[in-house]
Order: structure tokens, then C-alpha cells, then sequence
């Protein structure tokens, strides 16, 4: 599959988030991720979407995005020239047997254990894709009861800001 990460600068208003989500939904394109949070700009906030884009034109959706009045700004996120993040809580089923083995991963992969119960665990993750995954597959024999995950979250590296870009422009 062809993931594509695209983090949006966008004005904070009501009914924004449809209209970006819909924009993909009429052009055939899959939302793998959606993240949407404030900015260090009041006013602003940022969308970080990745998407499935196996045969079909991203620059086409991207043109219908920058027609939209509140979107500021479009920057495509290069895996090695951005940080990306996913946040991921796991409810994995316990007891007296397979307690400690489920800890020991959880430490190796320098996750939280951030509730216990007697026949349950919930085991919270942060990191990239194949972190989070690889730890996945360490604990599916045990057995996952619940998952819930965040939308990747992704910055480009160095001093460069989406903001200060917007910002200085304006």
C-alpha cells in the first residue's frame, strides 16, 4: 500500500473536519490515520492524516484541500524527515501464569502498564509503526481483549515550523 502522511495547518472552526474528511471520501481515498489537535497558535489547529492513495493521484486531493478557505497550510511528511508517533492503550487478558511474561514484554518495549486487574492488564504504547505492531504480535498469543489507538501523530524535523511558515506569510 502507498501511505501517504499529510499534516494540515488549519483554522480552528466548526465543521472543518467534515469538510477535509469528505473532500477524501469523494475522491476514493482511504483514511488510515486522522489526528486533530490545537497548535502552539491560538486560533489554529493541526490535522494529521495519513492515507491510502495506491493508485491515485495525491496531488489531486492535495489542490482540493488548498481550495478550502480555513486550510493555511499542506506539508507532506517524508518518514526520514519527520517524526512520527502513535499512541496505542492494550487490554491484554492475564493470569497467575502469563502475569509476569506479559510485564517482561511490556518493559522491553518500554511501554506502561497503566491499569491491573486480576485476569486483565492495560498496557499503554508510544512509538512508530513498527513498534507498536511488533508489540502487538508479542502479545496476541496471550490474548487482546480491547484496543484503542490514536491517530499517528507526525512533525517534520529541525527548526522549520509549519506555523512560523503560515505566520510570516500572512
Amino acid at each position: 500500500m502507498s501511505h501517504h502522511v499529510l499534516s494540515l495547518l488549519v483554522e480552528d472552526k466548526p465543521g472543518l473536519l467534515t469538510r477535509v474528511a469528505g473532500l477524501f471520501a469523494r475522491r476514493g481515498f482511504n483514511i488510515i490515520s486522522l489526528a486533530v489537535g490545537t497548535t502552539e497558535v491560538p486560533g489554529l489547529s493541526r490535522i494529521t492524516v495519513v492515507v491510502d492513495v495506491e493508485g491515485l493521484p495525491l496531488e489531486q486531493v492535495t489542490k482540493q484541500l488548498n481550495k478550502l478557505v480555513n486550510v493555511l497550510k499542506i506539508v507532506e511528511l517524508d518518514p526520514s524527515q519527520s517524526v512520527q508517533r502513535e499512541h496505542m492503550l492494550i487490554k491484554v487478558r492475564v493470569d497467575n501464569t502469563t502475569r509476569s511474561q506479559i510485564l517482561e514484554a511490556t518493559n522491553l518495549f518500554r511501554a506502561r502498564v497503566v491499569d491491573v486487574a486480576t485476569d486483565a492488564l492495560v498496557i499503554e504504547v508510544t512509538g512508530d509503526t513498527a513498534k507498536v505492531e511488533a508489540l502487538l504480535r508479542v502479545l496476541e498469543p496471550y490474548g487482546i481483549k480491547e484496543i484503542a489507538q490514536s491517530g499517528l501523530l507526525a512533525m517534520g524535523r529541525g527548526s522549520k515550523s509549519i506555523s512560523e511558515r503560515v505566520l510570516k506569510n500572512s
